[in-house]
């Protein structure tokens, strides 16, 4: 597959330079088809029988070994969610995080990470990363570790500016176990999760997914306790006796059932993913990074990080992203922190870059 034809699998890009996979990503014709396809036989014939529901139950598990393959993960460690914030809440509530108990954690997180967090109760140290170099990151992590530290919660790329952050160091140097939001990582650039000890997955961003789809990584699924649990969970289960038995595995942390058609529209994406994207995509987003700086902008984006290029705006950053849609380049404004950001991926081309930077020039 060349570059052009793997551009021409969404159809979004016949109308707009499309770089906000970091929310969601864009959806190829393989994708909306199968969907669509499979909700008219449903509309036909009903969501029901017992081949209907075969195929339900070993799409997931196709779908299953596809993630586990886009995080280098034994398929066995991989649970299926729908969305990072469920799988923090799958660990922090697994972990049986509360008050007493300490967790370092950063102020470059976003709420999916934090939110959870908060609510568990726990003590939360939080490390002022936000305007830091990304050289700097590790050191301003470390330091807030005690010998009290139950977790460190950090993403594994900032979704404010695309700093790349040294998860596997700290796991290392400290021996604390990690939860990785993994958000902005998987999909965006070249993802192994060994090392840490959980990694969440949101698959309706950079691996073009639908919404409401992801993934939970757990490094040893016995050792947290399923809280958050559901008729997948389980292997077996006895209401008179209220008594369950959990499946074997991360599956005992499957959250619920994802709808057929997206589970369909999910595999379809995962099968299509071109060889070389991810140095692609690095490649793209610092061409990004320097066309915006020949243009005079605020780049807060340092070089060498992910796939996300952030700069400042001096102007009202919601109108701005709002002009640029008009204009047919779509983007994300940062609500109260006066950046814009791209959202470079694979399917991009340098003509969706020039059409930003032009876009950007009628703001002045």
């Amino acid at each position: 597959m060349t570059w052009p034809e793997a551009r021409a699998m969404f159809p979004v890009l016949d109308r707009y330079a499309y770089l906000n996979a970091g929310t969601f990503g864009p959806l190829s014709r393989a994708t909306l088809e199968v969907m669509a396809k499979l909700r008219t036989w449903e509309g036909s014939h009903g969501r029901a029988g017992r081949a209907y529901f075969d195929e339900m139950l070993e799409g997931r598990e196709r779908v299953r070994a596809l993630f586990a393959a886009q995080i280098q993960a034994p398929v066995d460690n991989v649970a299926l969610t729908e969305s990072t914030t469920q799988g923090v809440h799958v660990a922090v509530i697994g972990l049986g995080l509360g008050p007493g108990d300490e967790v370092v954690t950063t102020d470059a997180e976003h709420f999916g990470l934090t939110g959870p967090l908060v609510a568990s109760g726990a003590t939360l140290r939080v490390a002022k990363v936000r305007d830091a170099a990304a050289a700097d990151v590790y050191d301003l992590i470390e330091r807030e570790v005690t010998p009290r530290t139950r977790l460190i919660a950090t993403s594994a790329v900032s979704w404010i500016d695309g700093k790349v952050f040294p998860w596997h160091a700290l796991r290392d140097a400290t021996q604390v176990p990690v939860l990785v939001d993994g958000a902005q990582s998987v999909g965006a650039i070249s993802v192994d999760v060994a090392g840490a000890d959980f990694y969440t997955v949101s698959a309706q961003k950079w691996l073009c997914g639908p919404d409401a789809t992801g993934a939970f990584f757990v490094a040893d699924p016995d050792s947290l306790s399923p809280r958050l649990v559901a008729y997948p969970s389980a292997e077996t289960y006895d209401i008179g006796e209220a008594s369950w038995v959990p499946k074997s595995g991360a599956r005992r942390f499957d959250t619920g059932f994802t709808p057929p058609n997206s589970v369909a529209g999910l595999e379809a994406a995962l099968s299509r993913l071109p060889a070389g994207r991810f140095e692609r995509a690095r490649e793209l987003a610092e061409r990004c990074r320097k066309l915006l700086l020949e243009h005079g902008h605020d780049v807060v984006t340092e070089a060498g990080q992910s796939t996300l290029v952030s700069w400042r705006h001096d102007g009202d950053t919601e109108a701005a992203a709002r002009h640029l849609y008009e204009r047919g380049v779509i983007i994300r404004e940062l609500p109260g922190t006066g950046l814009l950001r791209a959202s470079v991926g694979w399917w991009n081309d340098g003509s969706d870059l020039e059409r930003l930077a032009e876009g950007l020039e009628d703001l002045r």
